[in-house]
């Protein structure tokens, strides 16, 4: 006697490709009584989702619009001038001895995620040590309290994933010589900015440590850390010649774009052969 076999969820391959779509996850947990009405469902889900992916890149063409990506940048950048920061534009390549004075020697995790090139140099895997620098040297000409911002790659290795890229974006901004006490609020107001010109009005400031900072905080959008802050001075300022209070903080731009677009994958949003202002080519 033939037993009924209950509900049926898609397929691997099937449940695979509607990820790969950008279809909503819960359509992804759907059950139906038999194979043969799993699969009307899965083409009419996949053909509409190719449609849109369609759709969406004939609008890029027609309109000559930028990626997100791109369009994310030019957003963060005009509300970074806004608020009287300077951006600076430093080397990709940095020396090992900026990541010790960062307190990545040798025996920190980080040093297995590096890129490292010839002669003790490296893609750099941060925007800070070059930072540190530049505040340094300006420091020696302009008045207090002054603010610097770099907007560009950064690399690290075995760190590719859903969350995670090899090659990813930052924002790192720094504000040099206000006064102790104005630090927490400046630190408040600086996230408030950036998050306000990448579109996201829900995200919350959270308690951190870590081994370089020490006390951080993190701005969290649904439990997931967008940047990283902290305050200053530190111990490790005294080997970049900072003396001075600072606040800084290094937001992650496709990470910013993924949970602002609601991406099921970072990739979506980043650097890619694979898809185009979120939108994934096999279509």
């Amino acid at each position: 006697m033939d037993t009924d076999p209950g509900p049926i969820g898609l397929t691997q391959t099937q449940t695979q490709r509607l990820r790969e779509l950008g279809a909503d996850p819960t359509k992804l947990e759907a059950t139906y009584a038999s194979p043969a009405a799993r699969d009307a469902a899965f083409k009419e889900l996949e053909d509409g989702l190719v449609r849109a992916g369609r759709a969406q890149l004939d609008e890029l063409r027609r309109n000559r619009r930028v990626p997100g990506l791109i369009a994310l940048q030019a957003a963060l950048r005009a509300a970074v001038t806004g608020a009287g920061f300077v951006e600076v534009v430093t080397p990709h390549i940095i020396s090992a001895e900026g990541l010790v004075n960062m307190g990545i020697g040798h025996g920190h995790p980080l040093r297995e995620q590096v890129f490292w090139l010839e002669d003790g140099t490296c893609l750099r895997p941060m925007l800070a040590p070059n930072l540190y620098v530049m505040m340094r040297k300006l420091g020696r000409i302009w008045s207090r309290p002054f603010g610097i911002f770099e907007m560009g790659t950064c690399f690290r290795r075995d760190t590719k994933g859903s969350h995670h890229l090899n090659e990813f974006t930052m924002l790192n901004l720094v504000e040099v010589g206000l006064p102790m006490e104005a630090r927490r609020s400046r630190l408040e107001e600086l996230a408030a900015t950036v998050m306000q010109a990448a579109g996201i009005a829900d995200y919350a400031l959270v308690h951190s440590t870590s081994e370089v900072y020490g006390d951080m905080l993190d701005v969290e959008v649904g439990g997931e850390e967008v940047c990283s802050a902290s305050f200053g001075p530190i111990p490790m300022d005294d080997d970049f010649g900072i003396t001075e209070p600072w606040v800084g903080l290094g937001f992650g731009l496709e990470r910013l774009l993924m949970v602002r677009e609601v991406y099921p994958n970072i990739e979506r949003g980043g650097r890619s052969l694979t898809y185009v202002d979120g939108v994934r080519l096999n279509i």
